[in-house]
């Protein structure tokens, strides 16, 4: 079993995360630690947040105030409610959150079911639980919670593998070559993009870019592609590099087919509503270009616009890192084209918010949206003359479960003097 210990500082967003999968069928609530439960058993964002309240408010001088752990057995373990109940209650115990409140959720959403816990590390008199050498206690927890429940037994490596992550490009440090080829041989595993303009909204956050080039071989037309490294400004440095060197997947022919795979996947896929309303409602909760795209980044959704040479917004494309998927605006909805953003950011006009798709309950309503950010995860700001906006790492090719790896992404304190 494998334990992610998720540091952060906005309550809101760790609570929404797991409860869009209860919302959704594809989670559910095993427990609640200190927390009062409701009348009638259902659950709201806005219900849970206000249960710690108490505990931030009389936060003294702790930053990283939210917990949010996943508790991730082998795909083989066969693991009861019951039984993950009791883990969840050892493993906060013995971390020292025994007496704080906590929610206990479970996922069902991929092949591996496991849980989520979140938790304050402020106790009620406003002092900081000590932390020190968490990971190390978590680990040995772990491994006494596999022996009680005769569970498969995480490897170092799968542990290593766990902490895999894409690298943006950074031309500076030399062999472009290899940098380009340990993200371009792998994002198409990970990745649903329908276009090649998609495909470049990705690449870029990884200063990259992809471009199509043409010529003729004995009399025919072949198409050809090559990738190019970015410095920090979106300027390309280096020379080009031709497809063939990084393998089949990321060549043209490959490329079509799988940009037609995801066409296909995307069209039934259910987090298109999801975004969409994310993406309504962080037009209505913000004031500006910049504070949408900080918003929509804390929910693990880059932003990627693309002006002319006057300013006007010709383009916008949304990546959803949760769910792998990369989306036009005006693919989400008619109203999110690039023309409504245009007039939204440049002539002060916003459009008007519809009623969200399968409300779950009427205690979570706009009012009760935070104005601050939901969580940290993405940090550090490009200066792409694209105006790329923000970006967290990306997962590397591994069998980990993608979203435990997000997760923690979103939640890992930023470390200082980092660059992407």
């Amino acid at each position: 079993m494998i334990a992610k210990i998720g540091k952060g500082s906005n309550m809101y967003g760790a609570i929404l995360y797991n409860q869009q999968k209860v919302d959704r069928e594809n989670g559910a609530v095993l427990l609640l630690n200190k927390i009062p439960d409701t009348m009638n058993g259902r659950y709201s964002v806005a219900y849970f947040n206000k249960c710690f309240k108490p505990y931030l408010s009389a936060n003294i001088k702790t930053e990283k105030t939210v917990r949010h752990i996943s508790l991730n057995p082998d795909p083989k373990d066969e693991v009861s409610d019951e039984q993950f109940t009791e883990m969840a209650q050892e493993y906060m115990e013995r971390m020292g959150y025994g007496n704080q409140p906590y929610i206990v959720f479970k996922h069902t959403d991929i092949d591996r079911t496991h849980i989520h816990i979140v938790s304050t590390c402020v106790g009620i008199d406003g002092k900081k639980i000590p932390d020190d050498y968490d990971h190390p206690r978590s680990m040995a927890i772990c491994r006494d919670l596999e022996q009680k429940y005769n569970l498969h037994k995480a490897t170092e490596q799968e542990q290593k593998q766990a902490n895999k992550v894409f690298k943006p490009v950074d031309y500076r440090r030399g062999d472009i070559k290899s940098q380009i080829a340990s993200v371009v041989r792998h994002l198409p595993k990970y990745y649903s993009f329908p276009t090649m303009g998609s495909y470049n909204a990705l690449l870029s956050l990884l200063n990259i870019t992809a471009e199509e080039v043409k010529g003729e071989r004995n009399g025919q037309t072949v198409n050809g592609l090559v990738y190019v490294a970015l410095d920090k400004n979106g300027n390309k440095a280096g020379h080009p590099f031709k497809a063939s060197l990084f393998g089949k997947d990321a060549g043209v022919a490959q490329l079509q087919k799988h940009f037609e795979q995801s066409k296909e996947k995307m069209k039934t896929n259910p987090v298109r509503s999801v975004l969409k309303n994310t993406v309504e409602l962080a037009i209505h909760t913000t004031s500006n270009e910049s504070e949408f795209k900080k918003q929509l980044t804390e929910q693990g959704i880059n932003t990627v616009v693309r002006r002319n040479d006057n300013g006007r917004v010709y383009g916008i494309t949304f990546i959803d890192h949760e769910s792998r998927t990369v989306w036009n605006g005006s693919q989400l909805d008619r109203n999110l084209s690039a023309n409504v953003f245009n007039d939204c950011w440049n002539n002060g006009k916003k459009p008007k918010l519809k009623v969200q798709d399968n409300p779950v309950s009427n205690t979570n309503t706009l009012d009760d949206l935070p104005t601050k950010n939901l969580f940290e995860f993405i940090t550090q700001e490009h200066s792409h003359s694209s105006d790329l906006g923000l970006f967290s790492l990306l997962p590397d090719a591994q069998n980990e479960g993608y979203e435990e790896e997000q997760f923690a992404n979103r939640m890992k304190k930023k470390k200082k003097g980092r660059r992407l």
